[in-house]
C-alpha cells in the first residue's frame, strides 16, 4: 500500500471535523493534529498527547471534549501507536472544566419550558463528555498519564480512565465538582474507588472537595511514582513506554482488553472472556517469536498489529 493510500485510510477511519490537520511524522507514521491537543511522536511507537491550553491552564472548553475523544479513537486505530503518553503543556496539567463553557452548553437547555425537554438536552451534554473520557479505556493501547501541579475536576476524571498513572512533587488533585454544585458525573466516581481500592477515603475526597497531595496520593495507590520535576517524569515515562512498545502488540493489547473487561466483573467471566480471546491469539507468531528470543537470550522486533 502506498504512503498516500495509509494517509486515506487513516483519515477515513476517524471522524475529522473542519479544522484538524494531519501530517507525515517519521517514515509513514500519521500523526492526527488539533486546535488543543498536541501529538508527537518522540520514540518509535510510542504517541505523545498533550493538553495545549496553556494560557487557560488547559481547562475542557467543548472543543478539547470533542478532541480527546478524536484523539484517542483515531490512536486506537492506529498500527503505529503501541502506547500513549499523557501530559499537559503549561504550568498546569489541567484546572477542570471551563466552568464558562459548561454554562454555555448546559443554557442551551433553557431554550424549552419543559423539563423533559431540557433533561434531554442535559443527557446529550453528559453522554457527550463521558464518552470523551471513556475513549481513553476503551482505546486498545496503553495510556500512561503524567500529572504537574493541578488536576482538578475533570483532570482526575482523565487518569482515572489511564491505566497508570505518575505525577510530580508539586502536583495535587482535586474532585472539585461539590463545590460547584455538582455531582461528578464523568467517570470519577465510578473509577476513583476502584483506582484507590478505599471507598472510605475515595468518599471523602469526593464530598469534602479537599486537595490531595502528591505524597499522600502515592500512598493510597492513585499514582505509582512521584518524581522531582515534569521534565524528569516524562524522560522517564517515555523510556518506559518504549519497553512497553518493545513488546508484542498482541500480547499488551490483549492484556489491557482482558483487565478493563474484568475490573468490574466476577473473575470466572473475566477467565472466560480471556479464554475466547487466547484461543485466537495463541495462534499469533508472535507467540512463537518471543519464545525463540526467550530460548536464544535475544530480541526481536514485532509487526504492527
Amino acid at each position: 500500500m502506498s504512503l498516500l493510500s495509509r494517509s486515506i485510510v487513516f483519515m477515513s477511519s476517524t471522524t475529522v471535523r473542519s479544522g484538524i490537520l494531519s501530517r507525515l511524522y517519521s517514515s509513514d507514521t500519521v500523526v492526527p493534529q488539533f486546535e488543543t491537543l498536541a501529538v508527537s511522536v518522540p520514540k518509535k511507537n510510542v504517541f505523545h498527547v498533550e493538553m495545549n491550553r496553556p494560557k487557560q491552564l488547559n481547562a475542557f472548553n467543548k472543543n478539547m471534549w470533542l478532541e480527546l475523544k478524536e484523539c484517542f479513537t483515531s490512536l486506537n486505530d492506529n498500527s503505529e501507536c503501541r502506547v500513549i503518553v499523557l501530559s499537559g503543556r503549561g504550568k498546569h496539567f489541567t484546572a477542570g472544566i471551563d466552568f464558562n463553557s459548561l454554562i454555555e452548553e448546559a443554557g442551551k437547555a433553557e431554550e424549552f419550558d419543559d423539563v423533559a425537554r431540557k433533561a434531554k438536552v442535559l443527557h446529550a451534554l453528559i453522554t457527550f463528555a463521558q464518552s470523551s473520557i471513556s475513549s481513553l479505556e476503551e482505546c486498545i493501547k496503553p495510556v500512561i498519564s503524567v500529572v504537574h501541579n493541578a488536576c482538578v475536576g475533570a483532570g482526575v476524571d482523565l487518569i482515572t480512565a489511564a491505566d497508570m498513572r505518575y505525577c510530580t512533587e508539586e502536583a495535587w488533585f482535586q474532585v472539585k465538582e461539590v463545590d460547584m454544585g455538582l455531582a461528578a458525573d464523568v467517570g470519577t466516581l465510578q473509577r476513583l474507588p476502584k483506582v484507590v481500592g478505599n471507598t472510605s477515603l475515595a468518599r471523602e475526597l469526593c464530598f469534602t472537595a479537599r486537595k490531595l497531595p502528591a505524597k499522600e496520593a502515592l500512598e493510597i495507590g492513585l499514582v505509582s511514582k512521584v518524581f522531582p520535576d515534569k521534565d524528569s517524569a516524562i524522560q522517564e515515562i517515555l523510556e518506559m513506554a518504549e519497553k512497553i512498545a518493545l513488546k508484542s502488540p498482541v500480547a499488551v493489547q490483549m492484556t489491557k482488553k482482558s483487565l478493563v473487561y474484568s475490573q468490574s466483573r466476577p473473575n470466572q467471566d473475566g477467565l472466560e472472556h480471556i479464554k475466547l480471546i487466547n484461543q485466537l491469539m495463541l495462534q499469533s507468531e508472535d507467540l512463537r517469536k518471543s519464545a525463540m528470543a526467550q530460548a536464544t537470550k535475544t530480541e526481536t522486533e514485532f509487526e504492527n498489529l
